[in-house]
């Protein structure tokens, strides 16, 4: 199926500077918010109280968020273990508002204040008229948070190395750096988003940036193979004319791949709850801005490199014929 004409002739190379221009202004934008106003980072990352409760009676998830906002219990994240079985994590804000006035009854320590923020969420959850048991109610200490940070910037530096090495090693440099540079177009857009919009950062976004910094590479390698291609069959065709035709010709295979998997997330933002509302959403800004910079930024990037023929030619083979020759 082709929703485009692969022997179409579109001329993406055309607007190069502008899409290059909008892409670095993105990328500027997107690090002065990180910089100034950075991320959002929820409880996995900052801390915070978990409760976790038991309802006698099978009961939704819905109801007792319902229930938790009824009584005044704001940014509650709500997980469902089973039909009756709920965990609900409070940041340190949300802790102190619950357990203020309570230190002098339960104690200063964080044990009492633990107490304190417990029985305040069972008083919550009772006033739904359910009958509801506590399991358990601690503290997660933000260090934890702050080793999971350094864990994930370590695990997307290892990637990109990695995809340095591997697309330099299998196609050339420039393919390498261009590669590089739009994952990075993506990841910080993607992160710029979040923060510019002040939206809560934690696990299961990191894990989708992840995914999006694999989706990136995925659909830059497509487009930079057909480049290879083309260029080793054709003779007369200038570098900017063989990177227009590759985009051509492996268009409606991105917009394909890109509208299912699309489909998909969207789908997850919509019904998949709570819980996967920042994944879902990290992963439709990063389809979306990933599609795009495989054709108006790291295509454009590469013919900016100085991408030629010659750069994919068999160098060390040509030398050795040429050195046969009488």
């Amino acid at each position: 199926m082709e929703f485009f004409n692969p022997n179409s002739n579109v001329n993406f190379l055309g607007i190069r500077r502008i899409t290059l221009g909008i892409g670095l202004v993105l990328v500027l934008v997107s690090i002065v918010s990180l910089a100034t106003r950075g991320l959002n980072f929820a409880l996995d990352f900052t801390g915070g109280t978990l409760v976790e409760v038991v309802y006698e009676a099978p009961v939704e998830q819905s109801e007792v968020v319902r229930s938790l906002e009824a009584a005044g219990v704001e940014g509650a994240i709500v997980q469902r273990f089973s039909a009756t079985n709920f965990s609900i994590r409070l940041s340190p804000e949300a802790v102190a508002r619950l357990a203020e006035g309570e230190d002098d009854a339960a104690g200063s320590s964080l044990d009492g204040r633990n107490a304190a923020v417990g029985q305040k969420i069972l008083e919550a959850l009772d006033a739904g008229g359910h009958r509801v048991e506590i399991k358990r109610s601690e503290f997660v200490g933000p260090q934890v948070g702050a080793d999971l940070a350094y864990n994930g910037i370590v695990a997307v530096l290892v990637v990109l190395a990695g995809i340095l090495i591997y697309i330099a090693l299998r196609f050339e440099w420039k393919f390498a750096v261009a590669t590089v540079a739009g994952e990075l177009h993506d990841v910080i857009v993607t992160l710029g988003f979040f923060s510019l919009l002040g939206l809560d950062f934690d696990l299961t976004v990191l894990a989708a940036i992840l995914a999006v910094d694999g989706y990136s590479v995925n659909d830059k390698i497509v487009v930079f193979d057909r480049v290879r291609e083309l260029f080793r069959s054709s003779r007369k065709a200038s570098p900017e004319e063989i990177l227009n035709l590759a985009v051509n010709q492996t268009l409606s295979r991105t917009i394909m791949t890109s509208l299912t998997t699309l489909l998909t997330v969207v789908a997850l933002y919509l019904f998949g709850g709570p819980a996967l509302e920042g994944f879902s959403l990290a992963l439709i800004v990063g389809i979306v801005v990933g599609t795009l910079s495989s054709i108006f930024f790291a295509s454009p990037l590469l013919l900016a490199l100085g991408v030629s023929k010659q750069d994919l030619l068999p160098k060390a083979r040509d030398e050795a014929e040429l050195a046969r020759r009488p």
